[in-house]
């Protein structure tokens, strides 16, 4: 499977706006902790990041989309679309990604 095999996977994973916008709350999160831990110097934010990050987003699929996160099988490609995801919904140029995923619809 090819990256951009997997992104168009990755993003029919994500079908729910629910499922995203807790993806998003996740990895800005992750994010926070992340530069408090650098900010701070305390490995203990450092820790938590990644965390808060697969917390958000495991308990997203558990319990809004039902299905099996994608981290799984394809952990690094996972983290650079949660990631990717995120910066094409808060720069509005999602959805047409989810277009061609067959995710037509709203792209929150």
């Amino acid at each position: 499977m090819t990256y951009p095999e997997f992104w168009l996977r990755y993003l029919r994973a994500h079908s729910r706006p629910a499922t995203r916008g807790v993806h998003y709350m996740g990895s800005i999160l992750a994010l926070a902790a992340l530069a408090i831990g650098v900010g701070s110097l305390d490995w203990r934010w450092l820790l938590a990041a990644p965390v808060i990050g697969y917390g958000f987003a495991w308990t997203a699929h558990l319990a809004i989309e039902g299905n099996r996160p994608e981290t799984f099988g394809h952990p690094l490609w996972s983290v650079v679309s949660d990631f990717r995801m995120l910066g094409l919904w808060a720069t509005g140029r999602l959805a047409p990604h989810l277009s061609r995923a067959g995710q037509a619809g709203d792209s929150r």
